[in-house]
């Protein structure tokens, strides 16, 4: 080479170089920054390893000096540096070296990787200058929100370096483009979309088995619902014995009944925790449909149902942050999922059939099909075109299926303008009475008249739904005032930073969900703020479903604003809808790192955190200890017990919750019936506030009536069993 064509690589080398040092060092003045300060830390990890950090390593982080009332610790740059550096100089050099099997020159690999990639690390630290800016100017609620949203940023910046180096490592320069016929890439795909949902079905139902095994799985709101199947196939009817009478006056809620005829064959709770985790990963099946559909592309339809699985609002409703993991809710995401596919295909019949099946979810679901029915009657759209994207030779042949087979009334509501207004506003109006009926007739019917419980969760506007409703109307700036706090765009950004927002770019679709977002917002529950409990489960559906239209749109968009987006010294044309489908994974996989549950985040693996796979998943003693007393009472018994051991109980004759909490059931100050033969307390869990038997009130108020059994489990369980008049 000669020296006038050396010179121009030699500069963007030091370019080059420039930006990856520049990069290093700004991403460990970030880390400087949240390692330093308790309160960023816990962001990333559990105060207790923080505080281990901290403690354990005072010449690597400086003085190691603790500012008790702000939590603050003089991190050195030294203690962020020398990690970033070795991962720069390892991934830089590393994937230069792979981009060279893919046919690239070295020269060209290490300034083209070197260059975008090491750009999002100097983004990372943008978060620290407008955090801190913010801060000096007096601008408290944007310092406050920066302060609990840099994981996200440090989400997205990571998506972006991974997928940049995905994109890159995807155009192969040695050879000429070899790609597989089109129906080689569709089984591979589909292939691929199996095997993810055969291992998200492994991985999570090991998980909840193990759980379930270590006596760490609640009984309410989790296990009950088997008991509910117990109970129906002996009698008893469709009941726990927390609920104040059949379950039917807590929510109009059956679907996991549709369970029975395999829980005939395996009486057990493990099969609920199969079926759930199944459920939930069969999503992905759906979520690959209606984005194939939209996007034309097999690939990019496989990187959003590998983003669904990777969600981790949708993890959350395998094993809820409370680990509780079996709600009859799980199986309506796959429904609901499904329904949306079949109103994408305009399947009348299908829609129908999943709108039905979705009510005996819960009628919670009725705050999606009334603002769905909305978006059915007023959306532009027709049999020869789906948001702008043209329909493929399956989909017009399909449609066209659907309008030739259909009869009466059914033939004319999908395709004509008219009859889509029509139906979607009969929808509208059946979800409001529908909902109208379950909440103020059916369920207070079930309850002996009785207000129905989740009034209680709206207090500060009501009492009951109509005074709750009013005060919504005729008060709507206490409203927004309520709804325009922190915790309502930290739920947003929850739901929709996992995948970089695109369900922004099909805000019609996203806008389904919007009644239901709302008034979780409202909620006074503590935890219906967050994508860790169960209440959010349709808005996952609702995301997914804007997901696969506003995947096209963005790529849409892109290619306008940038025709010629070609990678650097290259004329390889750019696949802008595949980078924004990795782009959606990543982000997907890299946000689960800090709030995930499972092997993909952090808790998981923090020895510090409250969810560490050892402690929860590991060997425990507990479990070893209830065998010893478990033949102690005989399954003919009537047993009351405290939470995490009540599970046992449900196969029992009869199986009472023993807590603070008054049941119905036991009567008015009592906190178990007059007929509890047993009483079980278990001491060894974490919640357990009786620890030895003195402390039990039914001992020490009537020790006559109660004989203390051997403890044969060095004090972890305390039982009791009443005396019996033996004439």
């Amino acid at each position: 080479m000669s020296p006038s064509a050396r010179s121009p690589i030699i500069s963007r080398l030091l370019g080059t170089l420039a930006v990856v040092l520049a990069g290093t060092f700004l991403a460990a003045t970030c880390f400087q920054t949240v390692l330093g300060s308790r309160q960023l830390a816990s962001n990333f990890i559990s105060p207790a390893t923080w505080s281990a950090l901290t403690a354990t390593h005072p010449s690597a982080m400086g003085s190691g000096t603790v500012v008790p009332e702000r939590a603050l610790v003089d991190i050195s740059i030294g203690f962020t540096l020398v990690p970033c550096a070795v991962v720069s100089l390892v991934t830089w050099l590393g994937g230069s070296v792979w981009l060279t099997r893919r046919g690239w020159s070295w020269n060209e690999a290490l300034i083209t990787w070197g260059w975008y990639g090491w750009g999002w690390w100097i983004l990372l630290d943008v978060w620290e200058w407008i955090w801190m800016s913010a801060a000096a100017v007096g601008w408290s609620s944007l310092a406050d929100l920066l302060s609990v949203i840099p994981q996200f940023w440090l989400a997205g910046c990571l998506a972006g370096w991974i997928t940049t180096f995905l994109t890159l490592a995807s155009v192969r320069r040695s050879s000429p483009d070899r790609s597989s016929p089109e129906i080689e890439v569709v089984r591979s795909s589909q292939r691929r979309v199996w095997i993810a949902v055969s291992v998200y079905t492994l991985v999570y139902t090991a998980m909840n088995w193990r759980l379930y095994g270590n006596l760490l799985m609640p009984h309410g709101d989790s296990v009950m619902y088997e008991e509910h199947l117990w109970n129906l196939l002996h009698g008893k009817g469709f009941r726990s014995y927390l609920d104040q009478g059949l379950f039917l006056g807590e929510h109009i809620q059956f679907v996991h009944l549709f369970l029975l005829p395999l829980y005939v064959l395996w009486p057990s709770h493990l099969l609920l925790e199969l079926c759930s985790s199944a459920s939930l990963a069969l999503g992905a099946f759906p979520v690959y449909w209606m984005a194939k559909r939209h996007c034309g592309s097999d690939r990019a339809a496989f990187g959003v149902a590998v983003a669904y699985l990777l969600y981790f609002p949708m993890q959350f409703l395998d094993i809820e942050i409370d680990l509780k993991t079996f709600r009859p809710e799980s199986f309506g995401i796959l429904l609901l999922l499904l329904t949306f596919d079949q109103l994408d295909r305009r399947n009348l019949s299908g829609t129908l059939a999943g709108i039905a099946l979705c009510l005996t979810v819960k009628e919670d679901y009725t705050l999606i099909f009334g603002p769905l029915g909305l978006w059915i009657a007023f959306h532009r759209e027709n049999t020869t075109q789906l948001d702008g994207i043209p329909p493929t030779d399956a989909d017009n042949a399909a449609a066209g299926s659907a309008v030739k087979n259909a009869s009466g009334v059914a033939g004319w509501i999908m395709p004509r303008c008219r009859s889509r207004l029509v139906a979607g506003l009969v929808l509208s109006i059946f979800s409001v009475a529908y909902l109208w009926f379950a909440t103020r007739v059916a369920m207070p019917w079930f309850r002996s008249g009785s207000e129905v419980h989740y009034a209680s969760y709206f207090a500060r506007f009501g009492k009951t739904p109509e005074e709750i409703l009013r005060t919504w109307l005729t008060q709507p700036f206490s409203v927004i005032e309520a709804l325009l706090t922190l915790e309502t765009a930290l739920y947003a950004m929850a739901m929709l930073a996992p995948v970089m927002f695109l369900p922004l770019f099909s805000p019609g679709r996203l806008a389904v969900g919007l009644p239901l977002f709302f008034i979780l917002c409202l909620n006074e529950l503590d935890g219906s703020r967050t994508p860790q409990h169960q209440f959010h489960a349709p808005l996952v559906a609702v995301v997914f479903w804007s997901v696969a239209a506003g995947l096209p749109r963005a790529t849409s968009l892109i290619t306008r604003l940038a025709p010629r987006f070609k990678v650097i010294a290259s004329n390889d044309q750019v696949d802008i809808q595949r980078v924004l489908a990795r782009l959606v994974w990543t982000a997907s996989l890299c946000t689960g790192l800090f709030f995930s549950l499972g092997p993909q985040g952090f808790p998981f693996w923090d020895p510090g955190s409250s969810w560490y796979w050892r402690t929860l998943y590991g060997p425990n003693p507990r479990s070893e200890k209830f065998a010893r007393i478990a033949p102690l009472i005989p399954a003919t018994a009537r047993v009351a017990s405290t939470d995490f051991v009540h599970p046992r109980f449900t196969h029992h004759e009869r199986s009472y919750d023993y807590s603070g909490y008054q049941r119905k059931l036991a009567g008015e100050g009592q906190r178990i019936p007059a007929d509890t033969d047993y009483l079980v307390i278990d001491t060894g869990h974490k919640y357990s506030t009786i620890k030895w038997p003195g402390e039990i009130p039914e001992l020490r108020d009537n020790p006559e009536g109660w004989e203390l059994l051997p403890d044969l489990t060095e004090g972890t369980f305390i039982v009791l069993k009443r005396k019996r008049d033996e004439r």
